[in-house]
């Protein structure tokens, strides 16, 4: 039956189901009382959906709540153990695969290093080498789980690039950072990996997932909108303006900051990966005469520079001594930091690596330009930092990187928008990867795919195929 508005029966019947699942998940355990305020449905339709949802295992009964006057009233929270799904993070240095239950505990996880030894990326992400890591790190987690392949919503897999996708191929990675070109990823998996055709894959952006993750459970909760980005060996953004909505990917990375500045790995010139990317971060410092550690991957190598630059005692606390002149940016400038931060070593402490604090300061400025064009073109209510390199830099120059956004940016925008690090950790890209699939389940009512009931056709629609038959 369709309605005026054009939705179905069974339309306002997944909505329903979608609105009860979400408000659990997110607010639960919850009374049946309670769900119908929270959810804006009739308490017959809570009863309704309620039902259904017990009888199928997907909600279950969580103790009991005393009510004014009248019997305890049953809480309900969605079922653990009533749905898998995987998260897949192809990284700079390895390939991670989680297995995760309905409410994202932890079942599982596994790490298959990536050839970091191969300084280039078209090497290190050999198309082959990483759909055997995923193939192998599917088959080792829920084995180690024993959870039956049958059990998964979904695997969703975060990747560097553009993610495109075609009725033939499914999702097709366009890399150009990591010489992937248009790569059906999607096939190749399928026809790799043991699953059942009947498990979805969901493959998108790194940035994106981490996006979707730190709106869902990190520093975006309770926010309108947000930019997430991402600092790896390259640099990443996703905008988010619905925030139990996917968000749009943004090649941030590539945009341009210096006319004719440094080849970036994508191959034009002047990007802000050029500056900010911590490979490119690295090999900077090693031009300007810098010794990272030998043989050291770039995560180990990144933190040895920013030891040198901030020795522990002058970086104690949130940052170093210049993220106090971000109140005053017009006073502030990398040349002048650069000895105060020297001034403040005390006796017996080594002081600070010139040039890597002096690269590191350009850098912070760099990424506030960055950031006050993202304010400008977005206003976004907060712009978040993750990623593991995002993670090391921010809790050191944040402050600054602030300041120099505050100078650059429109003052409207920029005195609305705030600025923080992300909650969730190096390992949040899997955790959004594994939202994807979790996000589908409930835009469907908490139905898997091939369990959608087919609609039923109206008498007249078989007398009308049985006459064009003939």
């Amino acid at each position: 039956m369709t309605m005026r508005n054009g939705r179905t029966v069974r339309d306002l019947r997944r909505e329903n189901r979608t609105a009860v699942l979400q408000r659990l998940y997110f607010d639960g355990p919850m009374s049946r009382f309670s769900l119908g305020p929270a959810t804006g449905l009739s308490s017959g339709s809570i009863s309704n959906v309620v039902a259904e949802l017990v009888a199928e295992g997907l909600v279950e009964e969580a103790g009991s709540v005393d009510s004014a006057g009248g019997r305890p009233r049953t809480l309900l929270r969605i079922t653990p153990g009533s749905g898998c799904m995987i998260g897949v993070d192809v990284g700079e240095t390895r390939v991670r695969i989680e297995l995760f239950d309905l409410t994202l505990t932890e079942l599982a996880r596994t790490e298959r290093p990536l050839a970091v030894e191969r300084p280039n990326p078209h090497d290190r992400y050999e198309v082959g080498v990483v759909v055997d890591h995923v193939r192998a790190g599917i088959a080792e987690v829920l084995r180690a789980a024993g959870v039956p392949a049958e059990r998964l919503l979904g695997v969703g897999v975060g990747v560097p690039g553009i993610v495109a996708r075609t009725a033939e191929e499914g999702a097709v990675v366009h890399g150009q950072t990591i010489g992937w070109d248009a790569v059906p990823l999607e096939r190749l998996l399928r026809a790799s990996v043991d699953l059942p055709a009947s498990v979805p894959y969901w493959i998108d952006n790194g940035a994106k997932t981490l996006g979707q993750a730190e709106m869902w459970f990190g520093a975006g909760r309770g926010a309108r909108s947000a930019v997430v980005v991402l600092f790896g060996s390259g640099v990443g953004a996703c905008v988010v303006t619905d925030p139990m909505g996917p968000g749009r990917a943004l090649e941030w990375g590539h945009l341009t900051v210096r006319v004719r500045g440094r080849r970036c790995r994508c191959g034009a010139r002047g990007c802000l990966e050029a500056y900010a990317g911590a490979e490119a971060l690295l090999e900077r410092w090693r031009e300007a005469g810098g010794r990272p550690p030998a043989g050291a991957d770039e995560e180990t190598a990144l933190t040895a520079m920013l030891a040198a630059a901030y020795p522990e005692a002058g970086a104690r606390g949130a940052a170093h001594p210049a993220a106090s002149e971000a109140a005053a940016p017009e006073t502030a400038t990398p040349e002048t930091r650069a000895p105060e931060t020297a001034a403040s070593d005390v006796a017996g402490v080594r002081e600070p690596d010139a040039t890597a604090l002096e690269v590191l300061e350009e850098t912070a400025e760099y990424l506030g330009a960055g950031f006050a064009d993202l304010i400008n073109l977005f206003q976004p209510e907060r712009i978040l930092v993750g990623g593991w390199a995002g993670l090391q830099l921010g809790a050191r120059f944040l402050e600054t990187v602030k300041g120099y956004a505050a100078e650059y940016a429109l003052k409207y925008p920029a005195a609305r928008v705030g600025i923080a690090m992300g909650t969730l950790g190096p390992d949040a890209v899997t955790v959004g990867a594994a939202i994807l699939p979790l996000a589908d389940f409930f835009a469907r009512g908490g139905r898997r795919a091939e369990a959608e009931p087919a609609e039923e056709q109206p008498a007249w629609a078989s007398t009308v195929r049985e006459r064009a038959a003939h």
